[in-house]
């Protein structure tokens, strides 16, 4: 039976990373080909930066509520059952590996090239966003709505709640706590990949919109420190601002929502946190009755069409029901067969991208991909040896909660280009090389989301479970080793599934960037992809790193997290 299993797993995995190279394939190979864009001259002006706030800031809530939509459906469908979870989340493992410029094909050629002008160009920085956002939101649902405890579930079962009112009453109160924390880590992610959302560059097609990372991008290339500066400054009192009057209430009033074993009184909670309440639980319950629009409008339909017609034969009532059943299977068989046709599309895009002659740079990419395995690996092990030590104390220590929340979402949001040079001058001239930089740029991108999912993971422990280690008199480190870190357990394994997702993403920021005319760039797969697409633009190269790249993601996910994954959500799973 265990070998059985493995086996499905495999192949779960091996049909997800085929689709994904399909569709990439399908990207590259039927992009629009356009000619060369020039941008408009960009302005560097303190007094342009309130509209490039604007746009920016309007670009980033949109792509957040595409997220949020896609993350409650994502989730909740593929904790539903064994089947949906070995296709669905090897599919997200595999989304969350390919860098943001992996999708600039995807975002030129379904949106630029369909919606010409402005708009298309301002959807395709959505889509951008909304790929730096949606994964590790989906794995949160995902892993709030497998920790359920059991006896929740069986209770509802008994009584025959289902449906709405088991979304509604059970499975997105659940996911609050790990949806408020990975939305700011999510809103965290779109500020620091900003610049390469607003620049989009593949091959000859250059685009660049008005917005605070173009804004940045300029002003670092020009050596405009003040400038810099100033656009620093105007991102940090948007985060600053967002902090105060939204993730803090939303923070306290997803306490609301952790599990108790006994009746407890609430927090107490501020004029700003009720209407934060209002607004968030408001936009939760709206998408959800968006979603189940469709569905509801067809019940009705069906019900209205059965209703009028009272004289009508029950055998006449039976065909027309098998009739619209049978309409609703034509058009899933319909859609299903599109899409298989363009993954075979993608497929022999796929086969004929690769029987090309490859480039000389092909060769390096086993050596390039140990090189950036290897910086991957020493920047997780640097977070895992602050984050766990502070998530421990963030455990007794509810301020310090706060605070380690409050300093992350400012920290973790400044763009990578902004650290550029402190890089130089404080990292490369003195240790003479970039692997030291490109450690600790990967840092940047991977540490927060490990840092927030053991924060959520954090308040999500039961407080008379807390009160119960003191009454036993166990000291704070028994009490950390008896309670606190088993109940972190699926939260330190979902944090490092993502983790090393944004630390793939970064590795594009880290390996390769350019500071005042100058490259600076060490072998490794990041470089090998920034070298493909801005200055050769070789598709081939392009397409064996992110294919070597997802391959390498795959096989970490199957091999060691997916398994850990599955032991700790039954072994420490929260239950009465």
């Amino acid at each position: 039976m265990a070998r059985r299993i493995n086996i499905k797993r495999m192949l779960g995995g091996t049909i997800s990373f085929v689709i994904l190279a399909a569709l990439l394939a399908l990207f590259f190979a039927y992009r629009a080909h356009s000619t060369q864009i020039h941008p408009p001259r960009f302005t560097v002006s303190v007094r342009q930066l309130p509209y490039y706030a604007f746009c920016s800031f309007y670009r980033m809530l949109a792509a957040y509520a595409l997220a949020l939509l896609f993350s409650i459906v994502y989730g909740l469908t593929a904790a539903r059952g064994r089947m949906y979870e070995r296709i669905m989340i090897p599919a997200i493992d595999v989304a969350q590996s390919v860098p943001v410029i992996g999708f600039f094909p995807a975002a030129v050629y379904f949106f630029v090239s369909l919606a010409h002008g402005r708009l298309g160009v301002e959807l395709a920085a959505i889509f951008l966003i909304f790929t730096s956002q949606a994964w590790n939101m989906a794995l949160g649902v995902f892993e709030a709505a497998k920790t359920i405890p059991g006896d929740s579930i069986e209770a509802l079962e008994t009584f025959g709640v289902s449906g709405w009112l088991k979304f509604k009453r059970l499975l997105l109160p659940a996911c609050v706590p790990k949806l408020v924390y990975n939305s700011i880590l999510s809103w965290v992610a779109g500020w620091y990949f900003l610049i390469a959302c607003e620049i989009i560059t593949v091959g000859p097609a250059h685009y660049r919109l008005p917005g605070l990372g173009s804004y940045l991008m300029e002003a670092a290339d020009r050596g405009r420190t003040g400038e810099l500066i100033a656009g620093l400054l105007t991102l940090l009192v948007i985060i600053i601002a967002m902090d105060l009057f939204i993730w803090q209430p939303l923070s306290a009033w997803s306490e609301k929502f952790r599990y108790e074993f006994a009746a407890s009184a609430p927090p107490m909670q501020t004029m700003i946190g009720a209407s934060a309440l209002a607004w968030f639980s408001g936009a939760l319950f709206g998408t959800a009755r968006i979603l189940a629009l469709p569905f509801r409008l067809a019940g009705w339909m069906f019900r209205g069409i059965s209703g009028a017609m009272p004289a009508v034969s029950l055998e006449t009532r039976e065909s027309a029901a098998r009739i619209f059943r049978w309409m609703v299977i034509a058009g899933a068989v319909l859609m299903a067969c599109g899409l298989a046709y363009s993954i075979l599309r993608g497929i022999v895009a796929l086969i004929e991208a690769l029987v090309q002659p490859w480039p000389a740079e092909a060769w390096l990419i086993p050596k390039a991909t140990l090189f950036s395995t290897l910086r991957m690996i020493t920047a997780y092990l640097i977070s895992l040896a602050w984050i766990i030590p502070c998530a421990l104390y963030a455990s007794d220590n509810p301020r310090l909660h706060q605070r380690l929340a409050s300093i992350a979402e400012i920290v973790g949001s400044v763009p990578a280009t902004a650290l550029f040079p402190l890089i130089v001058l404080f990292v490369i001239r003195v240790t003479g090389g970039m692997n030291l930089a490109s450690i600790l740029l990967i840092l940047t991108g991977m540490q927060w989301y490990l840092l927030f999912n053991l924060l959520a993971g954090v308040t999500q422990i039961p407080e008379d479970l807390k009160e119960a280690v003191r009454s036993f008199g166990l000291s704070r480190v028994a009490g950390w080793r008896r309670l606190v870190l088993p109940a972190l357990m699926p939260s330190l394994i979902t944090g490092s599934i993502t983790a090393w997702g944004g630390g793939w993403n970064a590795l594009i920021l880290s390996e390769y960037f350019l500071y005042r005319g100058h490259t600076y760039q060490v072998l490794g797969l990041g470089a090998l992809l920034d070298a493909a697409t801005y200055q050769t633009g070789n598709t081939v190269m392009m397409l064996l790193s992110l294919l070597s790249m997802v391959l390498v993601v795959i096989l970490l996910n199957r091999l060691i997290w997916r398994r850990l994954y599955d032991v700790v959500t039954e072994r420490f799973r929260l239950d009465y």
